[in-house]
Order: structure tokens, then C-alpha cells, then sequence
């Protein structure tokens, strides 16, 4: 019987405070936005962004806004996480073992390196759980992993799980969640919500600089220029979405959330979408957060709540949120699957 160590699995998410509180809030805030990748200013302004402008007023909110969705189980998003972690161990079994991160906050990175390190892991696949690349997600997890593996004496070799915003198991997994929603009630609309992401930074993914938002359907078909394109893998995503759900071309669309700042973000803005819809006469809505694998603070109160506030003041009347592929059986298989495909 062989006694190699077993493979390890590190799944790394974003992150999330370590609790509700304007105080918890402001320190993961902290971190978060002291990221180069995420914002990507010069040293100076980005402090000066962030303790002038962010810190000073943004946790209160923040906080507030995490208080509506926090569980008595903790963060949705760890709370997910962990048992996506629990679910792919069971599916792996000993040869493996899984472990769940955050880029910023707890448990962190280099903590996990450090459980692997002790249990004699030098062998290790990364796997941002990020569907569509973007520097600001998968790469600054990538950067991060590789730095702290980096300061070791035994330096683990590490293989990375690549963008699987095409996947099938990932897109099925989602679109079964999809399907059981338009069951309940049949949507007249669907709208597929992603992470937005300011201009700058998704023109920096074109290294040609001549392609990307520079050509008429730059996002239509593959091309080196545009491989890595966050905006790229977000329509291929929401098409392939909705040709599994049998969408006509009128049928659904699809927007970008979450900007901060008053830099140029990706547009159209999910906010301005669910106005439009229901002024055009739209009343029944069904909105799918397929770049989000954890259900968290941008799915559940930005959509689930706010979004769907916005939606009813404009006309709307029936609103429903698809849940995140989270823990679901299919997502389990499809994580275990790729992983399996990148085990060094």
C-alpha cells in the first residue's frame, strides 16, 4: 500500500468579515482595497482613496448591509464555502485533501499552506472559484498563493485550475438552479447579473491594446486578443446560459453590478437594467448571478434585496433570484472533476 502524501485542494473565494460589525467590516475592507489588482492606482492615490474617501464611511454601510444576510451559521459565503469544501473531500476521498480560503480575510491563504505544510502536502491545486478571469479575482489569488508558497523552505509544487467559465458541469449546474426557478414561475425576462469591473482594468487584459471595447462585437468570437477578456467570458457565459435554457434572443440580457467609484465600470449597470425592463413593461423578472459560485453579499441583499426593490419601484411585480451553484451536487462534481484534470 502506498504511503504518498495526499494531494491537496485549495479552494479560495474572495472573502468575507469575520463578522457584521463596522469594526470587523472596516478591516477586511482594509485589506481588500489595499489590493493593486483591485485598485489599481498609484501607491499614493490608492491610500489616499482608501483612507480619506472608503474607510471613513464605507464600513457603516457596509456593515449594515451585511447584518440583512448574515446567518446564524456565520458569513453565507464561508458558510457555502465550507461546505463546498466538505462536499468535494467526500467526493475525493483520502487521496485528497480540501481546503477552503479566502483571498482576503479568514481563513487566509497562507493559513492553509501552512495546515498542508504540516501534514506533509507538497503537492497542490489552486482553484479560484472564479468562473471569468479577471486580475482583480483570479490573479491577485494566483499572486498570492504563489508568494506565500514562496517563503517556504520546501516550496509546494502547485498547479492552477484555469477560468471554467465554459464548462459544461459548471454551466449545467447553474442552469438546472435556473430551470427549477422558471418552474415555479415562468419568467417573461431573464437577466444575467456579473461582477462589474472598471474599463481600465478590462482593456488591460488585451495586450494587443488595439481589440478590446476597440472593435465593433470585440466579445462575439475568441481571438487571442481577447482570451483572457473578463467581458469575453461573461457573454459567452450568459449565452451558453441561455441557449440551455431555451432563451429566444429577446428574452434575456444581460448587465454588470457592483460599482464603486466614479471611474467608467462595464456597462449596462444591473441597477439601470432592472429600471429599464420594468418600465418597458416587463413584470415578471428571473435574475441569474452566474459569475458568483457562493451566494454572499452581492447576490443576496445587492440583488436579492436592493435589486429587487428596484424592480417593483420602476413597475416590476415578480421578482426572483436564482441561488449561486454553492454546494449543489453538480458543482461538487465539477470541482472534484477539474481538479482531478490538474493534479500535478
Amino acid at each position: 500500500m502506498s504511503d504518498a502524501a495526499p494531494t491537496g485542494l485549495l479552494l479560495v473565494n474572495l472573502g468575507t468579515p469575520d463578522d457584521p460589525s463596522e469594526a470587523a467590516v472596516r478591516r477586511y475592507l482594509r485589506e481588500f482595497l489595499s489590493d493593486p489588482r483591485v485598485v489599481d492606482l498609484s501607491p499614493v492615490a490608492r491610500w489616499l482613496l482608501l483612507h480619506f474617501v472608503i474607510l471613513p464611511l464605507r464600513p457603516a454601510k457596509s456593515a449594515e448591509a451585511y447584518r440583512k444576510i448574515w446567518t446564524e451559521a456565520g458569513s453565507p459565503l464561508l458558510v457555502h464555502g465550507r461546505a463546498l469544501a466538505d462536499g468535494v473531500q467526500a467526493r475525493l476521498g483520502s487521496r485528497w485533501q480540501v481546503r477552503l480560503a479566502m483571498r482576503y480575510g479568514s481563513p487566509s491563504i497562507p493559513e492553509a499552506l501552512d495546515a498542508f505544510e504540516a501534514e506533509g502536502i507538497h503537492r497542490i491545486v489552486l482553484f479560484p472559484l472564479f468562473p471569468q478571469y479577471a486580475s482583480s479575482t483570479t490573479g491577485s489569488a494566483v499572486q498570492r498563493t504563489f508568494e506565500a508558497a514562496a517563503d517556504r523552505e520546501i516550496v509546494p509544487a502547485i498547479s492552477v485550475v484555469p477560468p471554467f467559465f465554459a464548462d459544461a458541469g459548471y454551466l449545467e449546474s447553474q442552469a438546472a438552479l435556473a430551470r427549477e426557478a422558471m418552474a415555479r414561475k415562468a419568467p417573461e425576462h431573464v437577466l444575467f447579473t456579473f461582477h462589474g469591473l472598471p474599463i481600465r482594468q478590462v482593456k488591460k487584459a488585451d495586450l494587443t491594446g488595439a481589440h478590446c471595447l476597440e472593435q465593433p462585437g470585440c466579445c462575439e468570437v475568441e481571438q487571442p486578443a481577447n482570451r483572457m477578456c473578463y467581458r469575453r467570458h461573461c457573454f459567452e457565459t450568459a449565452r451558453a446560459l441561455a441557449e440551455r435554457l431555451e432563451l429566444d434572443a429577446g428574452r434575456w440580457s444581460l448587465a454588470f453590478q457592483s460599482r464603486l467609484g466614479r471611474a467608467a465600470w462595464l456597462e449596462p449597470y444591473t441597477v439601470d437594467a432592472l429600471t429599464e425592463l420594468a418600465r418597458s413593461g416587463i413584470r415578471s423578472v428571473l435574475v441569474v448571478a452566474p459569475s458568483f459560485v457562493a451566494d454572499c453579499l452581492e447576490t443576496l441583499e445587492e440583488i436579492g434585496l436592493r435589486g429587487a426593490e428596484v424592480f417593483r419601484q420602476a413597475g416590476g411585480e415578480h421578482f426572483q433570484l436564482v441561488p449561486a451553484v454553492n454546494a449543489s451536487e453538480g458543482f461538487v462534481e465539477t470541482v472534484a472533476r477539474l481538479a482531478e484534470a490538474m493534479a500535478p
